[in-house]
């Protein structure tokens, strides 16, 4: 599980997904779509399935990366231990990592049930240059993984199109051709 708001998806995000699918023992990585998340404004946010039809047009052609819309049908703000709490029951046979960032999980332990979540779930993290060390409770079960990372991100995109910069190879060329013909993040 590699939760965001995908404000939109870019190629980092493909990267890193790839890469933990190829060199892990995962078997896919579900990329879950948060229509809100609680630490994030949701005006700032485009509708989340546009978001979702983006995700899937970058994916379309890996089996081993999908798209989720778990979290639509889910209260919102989106928190991570409900919506892995519902997977669980909708697939009992399915084991469940959470993959992030570690600036992610310096944060953890202000997210709702961190404690459970350190307890119950295999948290693998990519490691994000400037981030602060962590100290891991004892017996979670939390793994780092060196990942290729690209220096973007979702606002730098936003900012380049309000900006009327180029967006070519920062996301997929399917993604950058929606992106431009709907004129999202244009202000």
């Amino acid at each position: 599980m590699f939760f965001g708001s995908f404000n939109p998806i870019h190629t980092g995000h493909l990267i890193i997904a790839n890469h933990f699918v190829t060199r892990s023992s995962l078997d896919e990585v579900w990329l879950i779509i948060s229509p809100q998340n609680p630490f994030k404004n949701k005006s700032s946010l485009l509708d989340e399935k546009h978001r979702l039809y983006m995700a899937n047009m970058a994916v379309e052609d890996n089996y081993s990366i999908r798209a989720s819309n778990v979290e639509f049908h889910l209260p919102q703000p989106s928190y991570t231990i409900d919506t892995l709490t519902y997977l669980k029951e909708q697939y009992p046979n399915h084991e469940f990592h959470l993959l992030m960032g570690s600036d992610n999980l310096a944060g953890i332990h202000k997210w709702k049930n961190a404690s459970q979540l350190l307890a119950n779930y295999h948290i693998m993290v990519y490691v994000r240059p400037g981030s602060e060390e962590v100290e891991i409770p004892v017996g979670s079960n939390v793994s780092f993984m060196e990942a290729p990372l690209l220096n973007i991100s979702s606002t730098y995109i936003r900012t380049s199109i309000a900006n009327k910069h180029s967006i070519r190879y920062l996301v997929p060329e399917k993604v950058a051709e929606y992106i431009e013909e709907m004129h999202f993040y244009e202000q």
